[in-house]
Formats: C-alpha cells, structure tokens, sequence
C-alpha cells in the first residue's frame, strides 16, 4: 500500500528539515487564545472576548465606496511594488502634517498591513550577530522579526505604568550592548503607554550618540485619549511624539503606521513606512520578490481614508476614551488588581500578581471558569509575568459582562 506523506512537524526529526531562522518562532498570544475560546464556544460555552485587538467599528462608508468603485472601475491588476504614487504622495502629506517634518513620496513604501514595515526595515538594516532592543513587554512580531534577521534579541523593560521605557535601563543597554537597531512602539501594545516627549528625545540622542537605527511603531497613533476629539492633523496636543519629529532625526528613523486601527481596516490589509530613500529601494526590492505589491482597489480606499472627512475616527477615540474608562475603574475596583490608566490604543494591562499565580494561570483560569479570553502578559515577554492584557473595543455590553466575570473570578480566589 501507498505510504502517506510525512507530515511536517510530527515527529522529532522534522525540525533537520526547517532553517535555524524559522525554529523558534513563537504564535501571537492573541490567535492561541482565540483558538482555545473558539473550541469552547462550539462545545456551548458563552465567551466574552477581551483577547483580540479588533476594532469595534466598521470601516468608514466613504472608505468602503471608494474600495468597492476602484474595482468596479477596473484597478484590479498589478500595482507598484513600493505602492501607487497617488497613495505614496497621499502618505507623504499626512505624514509631512501630523509629523512636522518634510517627507517625500520616494521614501515612502506601501505594504499589506503595517508588518512589512516592521519585518522589511529590519532585514535590510539587521545582520547575523547585530544586537536590537525592544520593548519588554511588547508586541511579539518584534522579537520574531529580530530573529529572522539573525539579529540578538535584547529586550529592554519599561516602567511601572507601562508609558515607556525604564530611561535608566535603556541607557545601561545601549551603553554595553550596542544595538543596531532599538523598536520604539507609542501608544504602545499591550500596555497603552504613550511615550513621554523627553523620552522619545533622549532614545533619538542616544541614537545619534552610539549610531543605531530608530524603527518606530506608530500603528496606534491617532488612538490617543488627552484632547483627542479635535481633528486638527496640525495640532500636536492629543497625539503621540514621533521620534521622527526630532530635528535631524530623520535619516536613522523608520516610521511604521497604516490603516488597520485609525480606520478600522484590519482586513483591508494596508499600512505604510517612511525612512530614508536609500533604504526604500532595498525594502521595495523585498516587497518585490514576496507579496509583489498591494491590491491597487485597496489603496484607493487608502487615499480615501487620509484625505477624506475624520469624523468617524474623532468619534471612535472619544468611544474608546469612555470604554477606558469605565474598564479601567471596574478593574481598579477589585480588591488585589491594580491597572494603570493607558494614555492610548485599545488595551488596559493590569497587574494582577496579588493572586499568587502566575499570568498564565490567571489567563487560563479566566477563560476556563470564568469564560473571558484574556492574554497573560508573558504573551508580550518575560517582563509582562504578573499582569494580563485586555481589549476594550467591545460594546458597553461586552466589556460590562467582561468586568462582572473577571471581578467574580477574582473574589473567589485566595491571596
């Protein structure tokens, strides 16, 4: 009889057959949890979803017509690898106004999503043996990526509220490490920070300092939650400091945003970086001899979603800042858990190692009795042990049902 097909990682001597650069790849927290609730739910359990950082509002009407009138209008075909110069002109001017500094279209590449804008930079800056720090807890594609580069991964911790790095730590690292690269992400994932001005100041002095790369994550950039409401783009108050913005920093930074949280177009999959054009050319040669190029129907809802009205984004942050807040009070209320309050983005990270357990028991306990997805923060690194991670874009419904179980959960444990 036929022999069936070895399955790739059944058995132990599968992983001779993978790179050293693929093999310790970890998943994001977020798709294994939702995962496991998933599988609950089919076997008829009620789950309450706190764990994914999904949007809570639909793509702005404007955005979704002019999508759809791109690819009634025939822009289905090939597009430019680095992205369509009316898009890339479009960037150009969002960035040059809510940046204060001058950017070109060339030095602008388009992707689908914002991480090639984090994944290309880093291998075209990153060889075997470079050391890069980053955030500790932060978003896992950062370590990952790192990785793959062949660069050594030295995560640097932040303070207590989660705002921004421990400046203290950061300098010891930079001293005696001396990276080729340092992440910085503002507002933050998954602890809501917003980076101070003054430190973002200091990481761009460091920088010119010791000679490293500055790759900024701004994918949370307008979810900012102090004078938020106004929908000035020149009005620096309401919005996170780019390390961009420092005069004379812009040759050594990379700058990562797009559309999936501002807009709400996590599916539509586009997002932008901006960095200097030499190093454009070389991403732009990744991008062409991976995905190829972006849907050209999707950069025109790009183009629409920059240039046309803001109201929709204006009113989805003044619905997260009330969502914040009621979250964030409801967990401060339970006896043992403390949360700072986050300045930005969608999530709250709570301390809950009062309870004696560790993140991931307390994850596992709240989706298994309780029936609420949660990420432990270790999902986030080593540094996020004691604290937990969850999502506020749900309706009041949601996040009311969320913090009565997560409260009865948590009244019933020992300390």
């Amino acid at each position: 009889p036929r022999r069936a097909a070895p399955v790739v990682g059944a058995a132990s001597g599968d992983a001779a057959r993978t790179s050293d650069r693929v093999s310790n790849l970890q998943n994001e927290g977020a798709y294994a949890v939702l995962a496991k609730a998933t599988a609950l739910e089919r076997e008829g359990r009620d789950i309450v979803h706190l764990e994914i950082g999904q949007p809570g509002f639909a793509t702005p009407e404007h955005v979704i017509e002019a999508g759809v009138g791109a690819i009634r209008g025939g822009k289905t075909k090939y597009a430019a690898p680095d992205g369509a110069p009316s898009l890339r002109e479009a960037i150009a001017a969002h960035v040059s106004t809510t940046r204060n500094v001058d950017v070109r279209p060339e030095e602008v590449v388009v992707g689908p999503g914002a991480k090639p804008g984090l994944f290309f930079p880093t291998l075209a800056i990153v060889n075997p043996g470079d050391k890069v720090v980053y955030p500790d807890p932060g978003f896992p594609t950062y370590r990952a990526m790192i990785e793959v580069a062949g660069g050594v991964p030295v995560p640097a911790p932040l303070r207590a509220d989660g705002a921004s790095f421990d400046m203290a730590k950061l300098s010891d690292l930079v001293r005696t490490q001396k990276p080729k690269l340092i992440v910085l992400n503002s507002p933050a994932n998954p602890t809501g920070g917003v980076m101070p001005r003054a430190d973002v100041e200091k990481v761009v002095r460091l920088a010119e300092e010791h000679d490293f790369w500055i790759l900024s994550d701004e994918i949370y950039s307008r979810l900012v939650y102090e004078n938020s409401e106004s929908d000035d783009e020149s009005d620096d108050s309401g919005k996170a400091f780019s390390a961009i913005s420092v005069p004379g920093a812009k040759d050594r930074v990379v700058l990562v945003d797009g559309f999936s949280k501002t807009y709400c177009m996590t599916g539509w999959r586009l997002g932008w970086a901006v960095m200097p054009e030499h190093l454009a050319r070389k991403v732009e040669l990744l991008a062409v001899h991976s995905y190829g190029c972006v849907a050209a129907f999707t950069q025109e809802a790009g183009i629409a979603a920059l240039v046309g009205p803001q109201d929709d984004c204006v009113t989805m942050v003044a619905e997260y800042r009330r969502r914040r807040d009621f979250v964030v009070k409801a967990l401060n209320a339970i006896d043992g858990v403390e949360c700072p309050v986050p300045e930005g983005a969608f999530y709250a990270f709570p301390d809950v190692s009062a309870f004696g357990k560790s993140a991931q028991q307390i994850a596992d306990g709240l989706l298994y009795d309780a029936g609420v997805a949660v990420l432990p923060g270790t999902d986030f690194g080593e540094n996020g042990e004691g604290k937990i991670r969850l999502s506020y874009v749900g309706d009041a419904a949601t996040l009311e049902e969320g913090v009565r179980r997560i409260k009865a959960y948590f009244d019933g444990l020992e300390r």
